[in-house]
């Protein structure tokens, strides 16, 4: 494979790992507490897991649809009120689950990754 064409899978899959798992940061961030969607970018890109509004509404609206996350509005002192997200049981049911199948995943990438240099 040419340097181009790996550069491009490369970042292809490594876009793809984070968006597998950005439904479970999002309701792990939102399960802590209320959050405004600001907020819930900040985390993420704290965490590297870069993130642009652009990406996050959309989540945000199929998650609440799904009945897993739902919001409220407050006052802001700063312009029109804000959408908080909360999660509700149901979200957090699956988020458990969903951590659940995170460490057997780990577990099975770490297993099937151990001592890949010593093949060389």
């Amino acid at each position: 494979m040419k340097g181009k064409d790996i550069n491009k899978t490369r970042q292809q899959l490594i876009r793809q790992m984070r968006r597998g798992v950005l439904e479970l940061c999002v309701l792990s961030i939102v399960a802590k507490k209320e959050a405004y969607p600001s907020d819930i970018i900040k985390e993420l890109k704290a965490s590297d897991l870069i993130v642009v509004e652009g990406t996050l509404y959309p989540l945000l609206s199929r998650l609440k649809d799904q009945g897993l996350l739902q919001y409220n509005w407050r006052e802001s002192t700063q312009g029109p009120p804000r959408k908080y997200y909360s999660i509700t049981d149901t979200g957090h049911t699956l988020l458990m689950e969903l951590q659940d199948t995170w460490q057997a995943l780990v577990q099975a990438v770490d297993h099937s990754t151990k001592n890949i240099n010593d093949n060389e």
